[in-house]
């Protein structure tokens, strides 16, 4: 699995959590590590890596886990 900048992120409830808008690689293996959706203050960046990937497309990202536990993680 290789996500794209710019691509739709949504958790399992179906929220819309933003766009990817930073991907972090490996040096060693090449690999993505972590994907950034960026926010706008207060509300802090959203990190997520690709275990928390439940499906995925060319357009559309959705994760196995809801915005709060990604928040509170």
């Amino acid at each position: 699995m290789k996500l794209e900048y710019g691509v739709v992120v949504e958790d399992k409830n179906n929220n819309l959590l933003g766009k990817i808008d930073h991907i972090v690689m490996d040096t060693w293996t090449g690999r993505q590590r972590k994907y950034v959706i960026r926010r706008d203050a207060p509300r802090t960046d959203i990190f997520f890596s690709p275990e928390h990937v439940e499906d995925n497309t060319k357009e559309k990202v959705k994760l196995r886990i809801t915005i709060d536990e990604l928040e509170n993680n």
